[in-house]
């Protein structure tokens, strides 16, 4: 499978999901770190894909959706955005509705 279509695929079937350095439970930078423990404080399962596992998925997620750096997150399909943008949508409430309605759409 092409690697375009491996990001897709990863985009598609997670409502939730974070491309970053490391694992939830083993961050490989701060900012995948920071990202991946908003996410985790909305309090739904989340899928996630550790760039540094995969160099053609490490090349090749800035082009998918023309965003440059890690970590990205998508919700439902949607590029939401790396790390400052997270945390700003956290602190303003934003991230945790998203990501429960994504977890109740994933649900019906």
């Amino acid at each position: 499978m092409d690697v375009m279509d491996r990001i897709k695929e990863q985009v598609e079937k997670n409502p939730v999901v974070i491309f970053m350095k490391g694992t939830p439970s083993l961050p490989q930078c701060g900012f995948s770190s920071r990202t991946a423990q908003a996410l985790q404080s909305c309090g739904e399962d989340f899928g996630y894909v550790n760039v540094l596992a995969d160099p053609e998925i490490f090349e090749n997620l800035p082009r998918f959706a023309n965003w440059p750096t890690f970590p990205q997150v998508y919700i439902n399909g949607e590029l939401i955005g790396g790390c400052d943008i997270t945390l700003e949508m956290y602190q303003k409430g934003d991230l945790q509705k998203l990501v429960k309605e994504a977890a109740a759409r994933k649900a019906s």
